[in-house]
């Protein structure tokens, strides 16, 4: 006797993987990845490994970054790329101060398509190492159209400009973007990956250093035309406002101060809570060293605790 619900036309269920075997949606997990999670996948069974060593587009994009950047040498970073076969387009190389320009270069020599090449604060590089290297792309025809390199020993603007017209050369449409670049502690910190400028470099115009180089936030400032006075420059020459990323002036950071160390503009130190003793803020990002009190909306900053605790120890003493 026939079933009365008809099933025929049901989809037949996928097959259970057999004991031990890693489920099917986990290969296509694989390409989502991160490179400390390819790497431990790649350690979890034969058939996982297998994947992950074998697929090429998995190594199209290299990305290597803290805590992992302190343990790659030149020989780890060659032997991750090679994985790539010739098709890696973008490395991403944050603090990994072992990687050497040597090494470097024989990664490139290997993957002469890169497009993208990320080495902030790998301080074993240096500038005429970044230059050999955009100009062996540059003979392999390649069009690579983003470099990062804020960090780089010795790099000075004479190689900014043998890099810049280089790049230019290979790729037209690659043009010192002239955009503002608006401080803030992500844009010291981390890498931007958001921004579109080919370089992120320039020359200081008042140290003459090549370093991240901000404008200033406010229309004021902005408004004056002559180059010398306007408040342009690097982190060491100019002080910003960790919060609007505006300059500071002296009268500010006599007034302004902080709890922690960095500053702050007197229009935005009056609108952060301060510490119910010192009347100090924090800024955003050392907000959670904030200690908080029994009534609502009231803290003290670390400095203040600390002492109030020593105080009442000492008073336990007598």
């Amino acid at each position: 006797m026939l079933p009365t619900t008809a099933t025929a036309s049901a989809p037949p269920p996928l097959p259970a993987p057999a004991p031990g075997e890693p489920h099917a949606a986990l290969f296509l997990a694989l390409g989502y990845m991160r490179l400390p999670e390819l790497l431990a996948c790649w350690r979890v069974c034969r058939l996982l490994g297998e994947a992950v060593a074998g697929d090429t587009l998995l190594w199209r994009r290299v990305a290597v970054e803290p805590p992992l950047s302190n343990r790659v040498t030149d020989e780890i970073l060659v032997k991750l790329t090679a994985r790539a076969e010739g098709t890696l387009r973008s490395l991403h190389l944050v603090g990994c101060f072992r990687v050497s320009d040597a090494g470097l270069l024989r990664v490139v020599e290997q993957n002469p398509c890169v497009t993208e090449l990320y080495v902030p604060t790998c301080t074993g590089l240096t500038g005429d190492g970044v230059v050999k290297i955009v100009q062996l792309l540059h003979e392999h025809k390649g069009n690579i159209d983003r470099l990062r390199l804020n960090g780089i020993s010795r790099m000075s603007k004479h190689h900014l400009d043998v890099i810049m017209s280089l790049m230019s050369k290979g790729n037209p449409q690659v043009q010192q973007d002239r955009s503002p670049l608006f401080y803030n502690h992500r844009a010291r910190e981390v890498l931007n990956t958001n921004d579109e400028r080919p370089i992120d470099v320039d020359v200081c115009p008042l140290c003459t250093n090549v370093r991240l180089v901000f404008d200033c936030t406010k229309d004021d400032c902005r408004k004056v035309k002559h180059s010398l006075l306007r408040c342009r420059g690097c982190y060491f020459c100019i002080t910003r406002c960790e919060k609007c990323g505006g300059c500071i002036s002296s009268e500010d950071r006599t007034e302004a101060d902080l709890a922690c160390s960095d500053f702050m503009c007197l229009d935005c130190w009056l609108t952060h809570p301060k510490c119910s003793t010192c009347n100090r803020p924090y800024c955003e990002r050392h907000e959670n060293l904030m200690v908080p009190l029994s009534m609502p909306g009231q803290f003290s900053c670390q400095r203040c605790a600390e002492l109030s605790a020593s105080l009442e120890s000492q008073e336990d003493g007598y």
